[in-house]
């Protein structure tokens, strides 16, 4: 009896002792799981606090990047805008750049009237004549613009049959005229030799160009000695240049 109740008593302590142990168990694994999840959030906190920061700092780095390559960028285009404004300037053409300059120039400087110039006219060298040269001098003490070509009437204006003017002669821009300087133009009178429609002049009318149309007032000049032979109808007139031009001026 006294064994028995021995036997029943150990049983009773390895239970106990077993189920202690058990319980230890679970709570050294639950604890281990506890401080596992502890661990485990700080360290996720400060993987996902490193990933933004990361983040961040990729963002700042292309922000940086960016703003670096936009202001390179934006350096090298204004360097570029200011070198091909410069190209642009000159690189567009002469041609075109002197007609911007002319067209500045001529801004500034108003349309000649008749009584800005003063304007000769002299014999093309050749036999028979059939072409004069027309020069006007800007007598005015300023500069003044030389527009399109001279308007000529070989006789009384209100008679007098229209001179076309030779496309091919037109300059490039306008042609501006400091005081004194002289502009040119050739005028062809006639096919030359004897012809029935040949008449000799004494002097002859030149109107210029304001910049609305013809203006008002002319110049009356005065025919080389002997008089000029002209034939109305092949007559033809360049227009204003500073200087008389091969294959432009040759009509």
């Amino acid at each position: 009896m006294r064994h028995h109740r021995k036997n029943t008593v150990l049983a009773a302590a390895a239970v106990a002792a077993l189920s202690l142990g058990l319980t230890a168990c679970g709570g050294s694994d639950t604890g281990a799981k506890d401080a596992g999840s502890a661990s485990s959030a700080p360290q996720a906190a400060a993987d996902q606090s490193a990933a933004k920061g990361g983040a961040t700092a990729t963002t700042g780095g292309s922000t940086t990047e960016g703003s670096t390559t936009g202001a390179s960028t934006a350096g090298g285009s204004t360097s570029g805008g200011t070198t091909a404004g410069g190209s642009t300037a000159g690189g567009k053409g002469t041609t075109a750049s002197t007609a911007s300059t002319g067209a500045k120039a001529s801004a500034k400087a108003p349309a000649c009237a008749h009584g800005d110039v003063r304007i000769t006219v002299k014999k093309a060298d050749e036999v028979p004549t059939e072409h004069v040269v027309l020069t006007a001098t800007n007598v005015s003490g300023r500069a003044c613009t030389l527009l399109e070509y001279p308007l000529l009437a070989f006789g009384p204006i209100q008679t007098a049959k229209d001179v076309p003017a030779v496309a091919k002669s037109k300059p490039a821009a306008p042609i501006v005229l400091k005081n004194g300087e002289p502009a040119h133009a050739n005028v062809r009178v006639s096919l030359g030799g004897v012809h029935e429609d040949n008449k000799v002049v004494k002097e002859f009318t030149v109107n210029l160009f304001a910049a609305d149309g013809p203006a008002e007032g002319s110049v009356v000049v005065k025919a080389p000695a002997g008089g000029l032979a002209v034939n109305e109808a092949v007559a033809k007139t360049g227009y204003w240049t500073y200087e008389l031009r091969n294959g432009a001026d040759e009509f």
